[in-house]
């Protein structure tokens, strides 16, 4: 067993401790890994499950957790340590990769208002292109977007449903208050969110 004390850690260095811990294991075994807060947890336990690991966490106390991971034999990273999670997925012949990043809630610079305004008919023009995005990425000002109130949740929701992916930085939704309300979407970390934008074809800034 490899124990790993991520406490303190922004993300996403508790899943990179964790990744490394895990290839260190050489095969199967256990990764136990020590955060202070509950996004920590969520992402870690989103990885595992992406990587089939059986996977438990319990609170410890105040500001402590442990995410417990056990990995199979036949769920082991290959010898060389290479993380096939890194790698980038070709995208179907003929289409391309494309990745749009919300950053604020306001499109452009200038009257505040009139970006929000502008924003609003950005997400709304979006679900009406015949060539979908594969992902929309909400971090920083673009967090409070996906979460309840947004005057933008039917047409995300709508992408959702037509198969592009929402993810919200969770230490975004922490910073802001709003861990409790993402309404559409999941909750993802930096290290997926810059797996996406190095692997994307187009990444669409608006």
């Amino acid at each position: 067993m490899i124990q790993v004390n991520a406490m303190g850690d922004t993300c996403p260095i508790p899943i990179v401790k964790t990744k490394k811990a895990i290839a260190q294991l050489g095969g199967a075994g256990t990764v136990e890994t020590l955060v202070d807060n509950e996004i920590s947890v969520q992402n870690l336990t989103k990885m595992a499950n992406q990587k089939g690991y059986a996977v438990k966490s319990e609170k410890l106390g105040p500001g402590q957790y442990k995410v417990t991971m056990t990995v199979g034999e036949q769920d082991a990273p290959p010898e060389d340590g290479a993380d096939e999670t890194c790698l980038v997925t070709p995208a179907p012949e003929g289409k391309r990769n494309i990745v749009v990043a919300v950053t604020s809630p306001r499109m452009g610079e200038g009257n505040d208002e009139l970006g929000a305004v502008l924003m609003k008919g950005f997400l709304y023009a979006l679900n009406q292109q015949d060539t979908l995005p594969a992902t929309i990425l909400f971090y920083n000002g673009g967090a409070p977007l996906t979460c309840q109130g947004s005057q933008s949740l039917e047409d995300l929701k709508s992408l959702e449903a037509q198969g592009v992916e929402i993810l919200t930085c969770g230490t975004c939704l922490n910073y802001y208050g709003l861990t409790d309300q993402l309404a559409v979407g999941e909750v993802t970390n930096m290290y997926t969110i810059t797996e996406k934008l190095t692997g994307a074809h187009l990444v669409v800034r608006p």
